[in-house]
């Protein structure tokens, strides 16, 4: 039976091993058969109103007992026709864009050092514009340490886009909204965050190793040739000069100035230079300095706003290439391969035993 399972999982380890070499000879030919063409993706909608609702009828089915419960059906029922009366006679009425009710639509931004996911958001920020009123609101859940400055000085301008069109722009935080983060963060109209969110860290920093000494050390030359004066002034590899240092620090102390003056364009009631020193705060902290406008976290503030408003969570998904389901499929099937190869040879260990 020892022999068995050996073998059993020597078969799957090769068996894996052809799956993965077909997968992504397929995949080579899916990706240049579609290299030229453009890869659309789709709008989602979600109506958190429908979620808050559904939230709270799963827990009364639990608890509340049937009486109670047909109580409620009907109660719900009536309301839900009074509101449908309601749509129709704005409909009709000449002053609809007045009394239909508030929305409000939700985007996510969870942010890494490249602000990866700007791209999704400027779709979700087009769709928006095109759909939204001014007497309506765009909410951002906005998560990120921070990250390269061009990457999150785009993701920002996305943001404007929003302000430029005077439609009230409110940005929650619950957990962090630091360096980029809150250079996305204090273009809000209104800033929300959690009691123990990290926000500020208005500050530059760079860092650079250095393998001079390195491969001088080994006889190692190395070239940079450059034409302009500060074409490079520190390098990974060449040997940096005081000259080169000294230009590279001007440089960050001018993205650091321009970081202060755009924080201070949106939010002229902080005493910047007192903010701008690369600190952080906690959410109270934070509101004593100015930072933020108030304490409270996305989930209240959404459902505080549930019933007097429509809640809309608008999501782009890109469209999956032929290459990008492959890679998927591949991925799962060798996970599952992996895992039983593993089994069969962890049981036949375990039965030598």
């Amino acid at each position: 039976m020892t022999e068995f399972l050996t073998d059993y999982g020597l078969f799957l380890a090769k068996t894996a091993t052809w799956l993965i070499a077909i997968l992504f000879v397929v995949a080579f030919i899916a990706e240049s058969a579609r290299r030229r063409k453009h890869n659309d993706g789709e709008i989602e909608v979600e109506s958190l109103n429908d979620h808050f609702r559904d939230l709270k009828e799963t827990l009364e089915d639990s608890i509340l007992d049937e009486y109670r419960l047909k109580a409620i059906h009907k109660a719900q029922k009536k309301q839900d026709k009074e509101d449908a009366k309601a749509r129709k006679k704005a409909a009709k009425s000449d002053e609809e864009d007045d009394e239909e009710r508030k929305r409000l639509y939700v985007i996510d931004f969870d942010g890494d050092i490249h602000a990866s996911e700007v791209d999704a958001m400027r779709e979700e920020i087009s769709a928006i514009i095109a759909m939204a009123r001014e007497t309506d609101e765009v909410v951002v859940r906005l998560e990120s340490g921070g990250g390269l400055v061009h990457s999150y000085g785009l993701a920002s301008s996305q943001l404007e886009r929003i302000r430029r069109r005077n439609i009230p722009l409110t940005i929650c935080v619950d957990r962090v909204a630091a360096s980029g983060g809150y250079m996305m963060a204090c273009i809000a109209n209104r800033l929300i965050a959690a009691p123990f969110a990290l926000i500020g860290s208005i500050g530059v920093v760079a860092q650079i190793p250095n393998f001079h000494r390195l491969l001088k050390k080994n006889d190692v030359d190395y070239e940079v040739l450059t034409a302009g004066d500060y074409k490079r002034t520190l390098t990974m590899f060449g040997e940096n000069t005081d000259k080169g240092r000294e230009k590279f620090v001007e440089e960050l102390e001018d993205t650091h100035s321009l970081f202060k003056e755009f924080v201070s364009e949106y939010r002229p009631q902080l005493d910047i230079e007192k903010v701008a020193t690369g600190e952080v705060w906690f959410g109270r902290r934070a509101l004593e300095n100015q930072l933020i406008d108030q304490i409270e976290t996305s989930d209240d503030y959404l459902f505080n706003l549930s019933e007097e408003a429509d809640i809309y969570k608008v999501k782009y998904r890109p469209k999956q290439t032929l290459q990008d389901k492959l890679q998927n499929m591949g991925v799962s099937a060798l996970s599952q391969l992996a895992s039983r190869a593993w089994g069969a040879v962890s049981q036949s260990r375990f039965w030598v035993r």
